[in-house]
């Protein structure tokens, strides 16, 4: 039996907005079709919504945490406010236990939140967002975009082309969103 749904974590970066490499920017913020909508959607369910995101520009001195938080208060003010933002700031070879794919911003944003793990989902762009959630008990959706390898979505345990479908598979309804996982479709 599945846990009833009761918060779903963000991937910014590629999910919620327009991936702008390491920005620092607050107007460089695009929203992703969607969002906002999305972001409504669970607010009215009562499901609470937060952002998971890896942030390395961090550590290498690209981008500063002011910066990123201006630009998470950007995106705060366009389809916001967010429950929880949890974010890494360590370069990959840092190996700290938050880095996606590594549980620990999933489990940081579930314990903010006052909800187990397995009540929370990760709708997120790439593996390794996939792989966090999977790895914190968590439910996942990837969306894919260019960036996404084939690989990627091959592993996914569900696959949607937006985040309307990826909704309609969390809380199980149907509006034709969603795509069936690419194994299947390709067999």
């Amino acid at each position: 039996m599945t846990s009833p749904l009761r918060a779903v974590l963000f991937d910014r970066d590629g999910t919620l907005v327009v991936d702008v490499p390491y920005n620092g920017d607050p107007d460089a913020v695009v929203v992703v079709a969607g969002a906002a909508e999305a972001i409504a959607r669970l607010r009215a369910a009562g499901i609470a919504v937060g952002v998971v995101s890896n942030q390395s520009g961090v550590a290498h001195g690209l981008v500063t945490v002011e910066e990123v938080d201006a630009v998470n208060g950007r995106v705060d003010e366009l389809i916001g406010p967010f429950d929880t933002w949890q974010y890494c700031p360590h370069a990959s070879e840092a190996r700290c236990a938050c880095r996606k794919p590594q549980p620990g911003l999933v489990l940081r944003a579930a314990r903010a939140l006052g909800v187990d793990p397995t009540e929370t989902a990760v709708i997120g762009d790439i593996g390794a967002d996939v792989r966090a959630a999977t790895a914190a008990g968590a439910r996942a959706v990837l969306v894919p975009t260019p960036v996404t390898r084939r690989e990627e979505i091959d592993a996914a345990p569900l696959v949607a082309r937006d985040l309307a479908g990826a909704l309609d598979l969390l809380l199980g309804a149907s509006t034709g969103h969603d795509e069936p996982r690419a194994r299947e479709a390709a067999a």
